[in-house]
């Protein structure tokens, strides 16, 4: 004899007292007055994506984010310390050193003060090097936050933690978490998509988009901008579309009866899943051919219809924004700046690099501008962690140029709404060690994009294993700071 779901939950105390109390007048009363109540909680049951409000009035419907995955120099790109280029070449001084831990750097490195020439740029005055010229336009549009810090110094337990809240893998990533709040305005579309660029995944995997412990029709879904836009959404060889649906209404029936028996709730979320991969194969392809674009736009961007790029994947997020999807997350390989070959040297690598990244991130960011889009999206620029002052340990006595990675502070930039534009918020010290103002812990970044959706961070949460679990654990406060 085998046990269904609802009969295991029956065996509990908790759940014995939970049903007989169910008898009691007062209890009939309030199933009465709840009635409009508990329908709309079936009906959201019965479609997870639906659309949900938010704790309270937000400042932004969605959010692209861009990741550059590795940890981009960022003492090379906006953090300017003039400082550290006096005393390049001179050993590290103990007092950094000391009871520290790097990932390939060991005994005494060499200070490195950035080859690359910076300048002032925007009314605000924000310090941007020769890398980036491309963001140089769209200096007034960003907040640039010098002051980040994280406690992790590899790539996957730094991935993690930024994107699900955790260094251990399993939780629910920031994508899913405000699905899970948000739902979607298209139906048709997933509320959270996943693009990738330079070929290679992140170093976290599908772990920063998954949903841990959410139901998994809140992670996120990869899309390609090359060959099928969403891999084994296509139907195979000989099946067409009203065959499709004629198989997809036959598991429907028979999920709904498992549904019925067990009354488990991820069998809701396999239907929900089915009927959207139903609904995407019309939709997807359709904003997924950026060939649609007018040539002037794609030439802005540096896109190639038919091509795999970070520009097209930037043009991308641009149109499933506009067209509903809360959550746009890019993956972007190749900002792990060691220096062991060439194409991590911070000259001309970084150089090269950045020529990929900033004309289309600075095209997006007028784009958006242009069709009124922007201050109803929140952009995130950054990386896992950040670099060191000093030369890596592998490449110290070399002719290529790169740092370690480095927990204590880096840098990263938002914009759009509910957001100050043009300024700079927190430092660092003068050679790039510490965070001497406006620390902003990678919880606190979290909370806050969490509420300029409209969220509080302390009551979007989940219960699993008998905790409420929520994106930024048992920590976080919102950076009051850079809000408009």
């Amino acid at each position: 004899m085998s046990l269904d779901y609802d009969q295991l939950q029956q065996l509990t105390r908790r759940s014995f007292l939970r049903n007989t109390s169910h008898f009691c007048l007062g209890a009939i009363a309030l199933a009465e007055l709840m009635g409009n109540r508990a329908q709309a909680a079936v009906k959201h049951a019965l479609s997870p994506l639906a659309p949900k409000n938010p704790h309270y009035s937000p400042k932004v419907k969605r959010v692209i984010y861009l990741h550059m995955s590795g940890g981009p120099p960022h003492l090379d790109l906006f953090d300017y310390k003039p400082e550290l280029v006096k005393w390049n070449d001179k050993p590290c001084p103990d007092e950094f050193l000391k009871g520290r831990r790097f990932a390939f750097t060991k005994g005494v490195p060499k200070l490195m003060g950035t080859p690359r020439q910076f300048a002032q740029h925007g009314d605000g005055g924000i310090w941007m090097s020769d890398a980036i010229p491309r963001l140089h336009d769209v200096a007034d549009e960003l907040c640039v936050i010098k002051s980040m810090n994280t406690d992790q110094f590899n790539h996957t337990p730094a991935e993690l933690l930024l994107f699900t809240g955790s260094a251990r893998s399993g939780r629910p990533s920031m994508g899913s978490w405000v699905t899970y709040g948000l739902g979607t305005e298209n139906q048709n579309l997933p509320g959270f998509v996943v693009l990738i660029s330079s070929g290679t995944q992140p170093s976290a995997g599908p772990g920063a988009w998954g949903s841990g412990f959410l139901p998994s029709v809140f992670q996120g879904v990869q899309c390609r901008s090359k060959g099928d836009p969403v891999l084994y959404v296509s139907d195979p060889p000989g099946m067409d579309r009203a065959m499709r649906r004629r198989t997809l209404d036959t598991l429907r029936e028979l999920n709904e009866i498992q549904q019925q028996d067990l009354g488990h709730p991820e069998t809701t979320t396999r239907i929900a899943q089915y009927e959207l991969a139903y609904r995407m194969q019309v939709s997807v392809p359709e904003i997924m051919d950026i060939s649609r674009e007018p040539a002037p736009i794609l030439d802005a961007y540096g896109a190639k219809p038919g091509e795999a790029s970070f520009a097209n994947n930037c043009l991308l997020a641009r149109r499933l924004v506009e067209q509903g999807v809360r959550f746009v997350q890019l993956f972007d390989w190749g900002w792990d700046f060691h220096g062991v070959s060439e194409s991590e040297d911070i000259r001309d690598g970084l150089t090269k690099k950045c020529a990929r990244m900033d004309q289309p991130v600075a095209a997006l960011i007028k784009d958006l501008r242009q069709r009124g889009l922007l201050d109803e999206t929140l952009v995130v620029w950054g990386g896992e962690f950040g670099r060191t002052p000093f030369r890596e340990g592998r490449t110290s006595t070399g002719k290529i140029l790169g740092r370690d990675h480095y927990p204590d502070c880096f840098t990263l930039f938002l914009a759009g709404g509910g957001v100050r534009k043009g300024m700079t918020y927190g430092e660092t010290d003068e050679l790039g060690f510490a965070v001497t103002r406006d620390k902003v812990p990678v919880h606190d970044l979290q909370a806050t994009i969490l509420h300029l959706l409209g969220f509080d961070h302390e009551r979007l949460t989940f219960r699993f294993q008998g905790r409420d679990f929520r994106l930024t654990d048992v920590e976080g406060q919102i950076v009051k700071g850079i809000l408009a």
